[in-house]
């Protein structure tokens, strides 16, 4: 049944003004031939991007590319957002009837989508787990992007979850050394469950083959420029909403003929794109999350209807750099 009691609705989270939200009654159309009702038992919270949206920091320019699958409302308020659930398939399409799938939705109780849009989860990951979806398929966008190699000394600035899985993925190539690089050392730990070295910035080892930034931050961004080996490549993967972050390209930026490049998660990599669907891709990172170790990224989870009181605090900024579980329950 939905949150109300009612088993043709859902209820969803709004964001509606600076630091609010609230749940709301969604109304359920009756799924069609080919669509699917979906009954959510996890969800997951960008830390980043869903901050910047309760802020309503949303640069105009932005408001049409940002628009999540199926986001209700228009930047900046109210809005309906969100891209990460799992829950399990109540009725529809008889081949997933029962099954766990993964769906692109924002953070809603009961849904109805075509049932091509959501994804089955394997059997070997967890539903809480493959809440991580979604930061793992941008993990694998950016190491398709970033095209890291064998024997590579690969820094990561930045020690959330898509750079610790960023890190992962990396470490996971014959003879790399990659170190995760952050400010907080309370996130050494969780770096460490992953089997992952850790350093400070101002101790890490400089004159890597390849950079990934991923703290959000220009101090940040200015640490992995100076970890950076001649000739190598920084990939961003932050994103900074509408804050410009000083980028410091004087110096020896170019003597030492650096790349500074964008990875994002909205198209499919080039190197990839000729053979992968947005599908395939999201199918691969489900099939990545199954190692047990990469639950020590997930916070402990928040029932769904204590979001509205507790998201501003779940939303700020956390030395754990765990990502926000929610729990349906029964739902």
């Amino acid at each position: 049944m939905g949150q109300d009691g009612d088993t043709r609705a859902g209820a969803a989270l709004w964001y509606v003004a600076p630091g609010r939200a609230e749940i709301r009654r969604e109304p359920l159309p009756i799924p069609g031939p080919g669509d699917v009702l979906v009954r959510a038992t996890h969800g997951a919270i960008s830390r980043g991007t869903e901050r910047l949206v309760l802020a309503g920091r949303v640069p105009a320019s932005e408001h049409a590319r940002m628009g999540g699958p199926h986001m209700g409302g228009t930047f900046p308020f109210p809005v309906k957002y969100g891209y990460a659930t799992v829950g399990v398939v109540e009725a529809g399409a008889a081949a997933l009837i029962g099954r766990p799938v993964f769906a692109l939705h924002p953070h809603q109780s009961r849904f109805v989508l075509p049932a091509e849009m959501v994804v089955p989860i394997p059997e070997s990951v967890p539903a809480r787990r493959a809440v991580l979806a979604a930061n793992m398929e941008t993990a694998l966008n950016a190491v398709w992007d970033a095209a890291p190699g064998p024997a590579d000394r690969i820094a990561v600035v930045g020690a959330g979850v898509v750079g610790l899985l960023v890190a992962h993925l990396c470490a996971g190539i014959p003879g790399t050394d990659v170190t995760v690089v952050d400010v907080a050392p309370e996130r050494a730990a969780t770096a460490a469950a992953l089997g992952l070295a850790f350093a400070a910035p101002a101790v890490a080892a400089g004159d890597c083959d390849l950079v990934v930034h991923a703290s959000a931050t220009a101090a940040g961004l200015a640490t992995a420029l100076s970890l950076a080996g001649d000739e190598a490549t920084v990939l961003e993967l932050s994103w900074y909403g509408e804050t410009a972050p000083a980028v410091p390209l004087g110096g020896a930026f170019h003597s030492r003929r650096l790349t500074l490049r964008s990875s994002q998660v909205g198209q499919v990599a080039p190197s990839r794109r000729p053979r992968w669907t947005h599908r395939r891709r999201l199918e691969a990172a489900l099939t990545l999350l199954a190692d047990a170790r990469l639950d020590a990224l997930l916070a402990p989870a928040v029932p769904f209807a204590d979001l509205p009181a507790r998201i501003d605090a779940i939303l700020a900024p956390d030395a754990a750099g765990l990502c926000p579980v929610i729990d349906y329950g029964a739902g």
